[in-house]
């Protein structure tokens, strides 16, 4: 179990949002913290600091009055920890050579193989012989509908029909070196994450995998700890003192 840190962007600025009021119509959200810093200050504390694998994500899409912006922000950070975050928001099989070559370690994606509500297994297979399934992680992130987890897409406003389940994860691990899964409906809100989805996540015995929501104090992640059997990293956002919040960076980047 270690951290994994963020740089969130949206409309230009890093920030911290609440994940489930995304919406593309007026490239809108629900803010709980906006820097005056750029992406590429919290690449270079990242890079100081040695801490490894954490994600960029880009939350306008394409064809977005914002999206260059955004875009410009994310590469910056690339140029300043080259190797040492992953990138993800729009990724294709197209475009994700780009991303690598730019500094991503990893590109991690979502929308582009789940499509229509359905895992498109030939997207899949167009990325990974882009780059390789080892420089892939693939986007779980996930809402809850009639009591089980379903994986969504496009800025976390669509429902797939696929259900997240520990065959699911078996069988999509085929494709990636990595997980990445925000529980949606807890994400910026700090107020206690996911407990049933990171018990779950605890007991599969697969490739790493990162779970972020809801981890609000020192004290929920140790209940995370314990929950996920120390198995599953882990990312801190509006609740970490770096964006706002009240839980010491200080003390998780050591963890």
């Amino acid at each position: 179990m270690r951290f994994r840190p963020c740089i969130d962007i949206h409309n230009g600025k890093v920030k911290q949002i609440v994940g489930g009021s995304l919406r593309d119509e007026g490239n809108s959200a629900c803010t709980n913290f906006s820097s005056e810093l750029g992406a590429d200050f919290y690449a270079g504390l990242y890079r100081k600091d040695g801490l490894r694998g954490g994600h960029i994500i880009l939350l306008n899409p394409a064809g977005s009055d914002y999206y260059e912006m955004t875009r410009r922000q994310a590469l910056s950070a690339l140029s300043v920890f080259p190797g040492g975050m992953q990138i993800g928001g729009g990724i294709t099989a197209e475009n994700a050579v780009g991303y690598l070559e730019a500094g991503a370690s990893h590109v991690i994606v979502t929308s582009y193989v789940f499509r229509d509500g359905k895992f498109h297994q030939g997207n899949m297979e167009r990325l990974v012989s882009a780059v390789g399934k080892e420089r892939i992680v693939l986007d779980l992130s996930c809402r809850k509908k009639d009591g089980a987890y379903y994986v969504v897409t496009d800025r976390w406003q669509k429902f797939t029909e696929v259900r997240l389940d520990s065959r699911v994860l078996e069988e999509l691990a085929e494709y990636c070196d990595e997980f990445l899964i925000h529980g949606v409906d807890v994400e910026g809100k700090r107020s206690g994450m996911e407990g049933e989805l990171v018990h779950m996540l605890g007991k599969w015995d697969g490739i790493p995998v990162t779970y972020a929501g809801g981890i609000g104090t020192l004290e929920d992640l140790e209940r995370f700890r314990e929950l996920s059997g120390g198995r599953v990293d882990f990312t801190i956002g509006s609740a970490l003192d770096l964006f706002g919040g009240d839980i010491p960076y200080d003390v998780v980047r050591k963890l």
